[in-house]
């Protein structure tokens, strides 16, 4: 809140006890409102302003911004335990959308940080024998994106055969010599650690997918057809619920003579859901999925695969609550799988631009927009679709910060999206950042910024493209460490739930150790 305030001093053509009178006025003093020093600070920092320079400028906007972040903490601490549920769709988010609730738009950055550290993380560089890998280990994941506030621990890396026809998802190296042939890291799972569980309110077990981050190309690779979820032998009572058919053959397909591809991503990820469902059987628990673009699809199609197959039930009958917050995704399949997944239970928010292309696709012309009766004409139509969940839309021309005539791709930006986020309040309502979220990460990947800020476009490079000079003095690619490719009980959960034999495990087992 201090941020926002900070936003609007600058605007204000008061004097300071005035100002003093108009914050105490419109923000009085609460176990969850500002401070008297951080209010010192404000209007200080406002009848200054002209005196100071700019590097006390901000130093004093800086400790402005941490006691803020402080004061949210403590807030989070005390409300997030009671409503965590409520936050995450337990009913449907009626009332936390417009207004926008301050906590559930802290709990959206936040995934939404997650489903950006797969583009963060990802080699996207054709001149690495790497392209197409994580730049990091497991274990150093967060820590290597400055995201160790987080308190997650990441399990496991999911990997998706390279076979499937979506050229803009996949990345190869150019070099003959390369990390794989037929993989690409699609994403992680991870889980909250001790500290974050206490303040959270629950142990959260979260999917984040890797989407695409630069090219809307993607869209035209779709095949565009409607396909039977039974089809790919993910149980469905029903025949006419039906996806995208590229969705469905990423989300299943499998290479069983590449290491990181033997397994299809659906069984990387309910093997692993299921391993640490059984690490924690008395607590209580969270199952997050998260993704932009094409990771959105892929996420909700992971949670209807988790609640369909009944892998979030545990053995004292106890069931998982599990949430799906996506972020510029398109529709992934037809109205009989929407209403599939509301009778699953399953809750979906998708955040998503008003002008941007992507969750307009597929389905342009036959989709939940038209009027009921004619849905119900075409819904057995293979292009036939129909968007999931609550929505809550954005509009990138009500933020002061951003070119409103910018490049179509800007308007399908991540970062540019949790900048929306930041500054929405509810419909009708002044853009004012929330929590200070720093406008520079817009253009990390785009050129989105207005010109006035001087932040140049695409701002984040590696350096030296990942060379470095080696004893001897000559520049080389250094080698990264060999990244696992699976759990070593992966067949044994795999077998558990009915997803291969027996046979086939033990094969499993004596490749193991050979």
């Amino acid at each position: 809140m201090a941020a926002s305030i900070l936003n609007l001093l600058m605007t204000i053509p008061l004097s300071k006890s005035q100002l003093e009178s108009t914050i105490y006025t419109k923000f009085p003093t609460s176990s969850s409102s500002l401070s008297l020093s951080t209010i010192r600070k404000l209007t200080s920092c406002k009848t200054s302003l002209h005196e100071t320079s700019s590097s006390s400028y901000s130093s004093l906007n800086q400790e402005v911004v941490e006691e803020k972040e402080e004061a949210e903490k403590l807030e989070d601490h005390l409300q997030l335990p009671q409503s965590w549920r409520e936050i995450h769709g337990e009913n449907d988010w009626i009332g936390l959308l417009d207004p926008m609730n301050p906590l559930l738009r802290s709990e959206l950055i936040r995934y939404g940080e997650m489903a950006q550290s797969c583009y963060d993380a990802f080699d996207f560089d054709p001149f690495s024998k790497y392209c197409g890998s994580c730049r990091f280990t497991p274990p150093n994941f967060f820590d290597s994106l400055g995201m160790h506030h987080h308190g997650y621990n990441v399990t496991r890396y999911l990997y998706a055969t390279a076979n499937i026809n979506l050229p803009n998802f996949f990345k190869h190296s150019r070099w003959s010599k390369m990390w794989s042939k037929n993989a690409n890291w699609a994403g992680y799972i991870a889980v909250s650690n001790d500290g974050t569980s206490k303040r959270i309110g629950r142990r959260d077990i979260t999917i984040a997918w890797r989407g695409t981050v630069t090219y809307l190309e993607w869209i035209a690779d779709l095949m565009d057809i409607l396909k039977p979820i039974s089809a790919n032998n993910i149980p469905c009572p029903d025949q006419s619920v039906k996806v995208e058919s590229g969705f469905l053959e990423l989300y299943t397909d499998k290479e069983e003579s590449c290491g990181y591809c033997k397994y299809s991503a659906r069984e990387q990820i309910l093997s692993e859901v299921k391993r640490l469902l059984e690490m924690y059987p008395n607590e209580e628990l969270s199952i997050t999925i998260t993704g932009h673009s094409l990771g959105s699809a892929l996420a909700i199609l992971s949670a209807y695969d988790i609640v369909e197959t009944g892998l979030n039930v545990l053995n004292d009958c106890r069931a998982v609550p599990v949430s799906v917050l996506s972020f510029s995704g398109p529709r992934v399949g037809n109205v009989r799988f929407k209403e599939r997944l509301e009778k699953l239970g399953l809750k979906v928010l998708r955040v998503v631009n008003v002008h941007d292309v992507v969750p307009k696709s597929p389905g342009f012309v036959l989709n939940e927009k038209l009027p009921p009766s004619v849905m119900k004409l075409v819904e057995g139509s293979p292009w036939s679709y129909s968007h999931v969940g609550a929505e809550l839309v954005l509009d990138h021309k009500n933020s002061p910060f951003l070119n409103p005539n910018a490049d179509a791709v800007c308007a399908h930006n991540l970062e540019a999206l949790l900048h929306l986020l930041d500054g929405y309040h509810g419909k009708g309502e002044r853009f004012v950042l929330a929590s200070g979220r720093d406008p520079a990460l817009v253009n990390k990947g785009c050129d989105f910024l207005k010109d006035d800020y001087m932040v140049p476009p695409n701002w984040r490079q590696y350096e030296n493209k990942g060379m470095i000079k080696s004893n001897d003095g000559r520049w080389i690619q250094p080698e990264r460490p060999k990244l696992d490719d699976h759990p070593h009980d992966i067949h044994h959960h795999l077998m558990q739930l009915g997803l291969i034999s027996y046979d086939t495990s033990i094969i499993h087992i004596q490749d193991n150790h050979i």
